[in-house]
């Protein structure tokens, strides 16, 4: 199996909601696609990040079948244009 974790710096506080909502749309739309977690960070240290997103996958080709998935498209293409950066890891477990 395959984790693939996303943290996303937004542009401005007031887009967390649009994210969470574009990033939870894609729960059970997805083929091999288990498991998809979100969540906002609260401390709001110098290092955070202000969501994250937790998927899981069966194996490597689920992940890269993600990627170009028709659903995950126009998500991604929202979260392009509100973040100010992003950092990931994928591994397998």
């Amino acid at each position: 199996m395959v984790k693939h974790i996303v943290l996303f710096k937004l542009k401005d506080q007031k887009d967390r909601t649009k994210a969470l909502e574009a990033l939870n749309s894609m729960k059970g739309k997805i083929e091999g696609l288990i498991d998809l977690e979100t969540g906002e960070d609260f401390l709001n240290s110098e290092r955070s990040y202000d969501i994250a997103l937790i998927t899981t996958h069966t194996d490597r080709a689920a992940l890269e079948y993600y990627q170009e998935h028709p659903v995950h498209q126009p998500v991604k293409k929202i979260m392009h244009a509100i973040r100010e950066s992003s950092v990931a890891v994928d591994y397998e477990f």
